[in-house]
């Protein structure tokens, strides 16, 4: 028996036990990480009639039953109500999560949407899932990649304050994203030939360096040098028009420069269907297009479609991995 996934079910108090306990009406190969006993209470308060199985590598998962893999809370969750004291619970999911996944015990990871904000009230920094999991598994470099609604939309600058995203595109980082990019579109995603849109950081890709000269300084440069290799990626386009539909068709994926760039138009045609990809891991990782939704939380009304999206996306990429 191939490896199962393993699920990460986030932040205690937001949707993702409740769509973890959905995920035991498809008789997936995963395990959930988590409390067992948070995930049998919003069982009880969802009205749902769960058989659990407590995971054991000699029972990795079982058919018609969600395996649980007990990870404790270090104080009780309230639905709906976050509390920092389970902060380090949440980051102790993650770490498990990783260390099977290195070690072959899990074939990929799958993450359940956390809470930034509490973690950081905490008094641990911490600015996402990407950059957390780019330092447990030591990688100097990863990429966020989302996608849904018929497009690939990967960022060069992830979680960034505005003001800052100009000086952090450089000639070294671009490359090495482009890179990325194009390594796991080969190798995780079944592609010989990636066909790369490069998003301008500037309205109108800078407009012949009257809005800006970013990209004749820093990013024409280097896509030349990336095209002279053979690499397929496009010159500065405007971001305005790039995602129009007729011109999806002509690529595989788009890099923009920075986090609000392209996510709002992925988001606007895949919420709720869209999933979170890290490029560059040494695992594999994918996530909900989500946040923790509490006004959801233990209501019946969160939406198990992204994670399942999730599943599928990490299912496919394992497959092209070791194909």
């Amino acid at each position: 028996m191939s490896a199962p996934l393993v699920v990460t079910s986030g932040e205690p108090a937001g949707v993702g036990p409740d769509l973890c306990l959905q995920l035991a009406q498809h008789d997936l190969p995963l395990v959930v990480i988590g409390d067992q006993g948070l995930l049998q209470h919003r069982a009880k308060q969802l009205n749902l009639d769960i058989a659990f199985h407590f995971y054991s590598t000699a029972t990795p998962w079982m058919v018609g039953k969600l395996s649980v893999l007990h990870v404790p809370l270090k104080q009780p969750a309230q639905t709906g109500k976050l509390n920092s004291a389970n902060a380090l619970y949440v980051l102790e999911t993650l770490h498990r999560a990783v260390q099977g996944c290195q070690s072959g015990e899990f074939s990929g990871m799958v993450t359940a949407p956390v809470h930034k904000g509490i973690i950081n009230d905490a008094g641990i920094p911490f600015t996402g899932h990407t950059e957390f999991l780019a330092e447990l598994t030591q990688t100097p470099q990863v990429v966020m990649m989302l996608a849904g609604g018929g497009m690939r939309v990967a960022l060069a600058t992830t979680h960034l304050p505005l003001r800052e995203v100009a000086d952090a595109i450089t000639a070294p980082l671009l490359e090495e994203v482009l890179r990325i990019l194009q390594r796991d579109l080969q190798q995780r995603f079944g592609m010989p030939k990636p066909r790369i849109f490069v998003a301008g950081l500037n309205p109108h890709a800078g407009e012949g360096g009257h809005l800006g000269r970013e990209e004749i300084d820093v990013m024409i440069p280097v896509l030349n040098k990336l095209r002279a290799e053979g690499m397929n990626v496009s010159e500065p386009l405007p971001a305005d028009t790039l995602f129009a539909a007729h011109r999806l068709r002509d690529c595989d994926a788009v890099l923009t420069m920075y986090h609000d760039q392209g996510l709002p138009v992925l988001k606007h045609a895949s919420f709720g269907g869209g999933v979170n990809i890290t490029l560059g891991l040494p695992i594999i990782r994918t996530s909900v297009d989500h946040g923790t939704a509490l006004d959801l939380a233990g209501t019946g009304k969160a939406d198990v479609g992204s994670l399942l999206e999730a599943i599928k996306m990490a299912q496919q990429m394992v497959h092209h991995e070791r194909a």
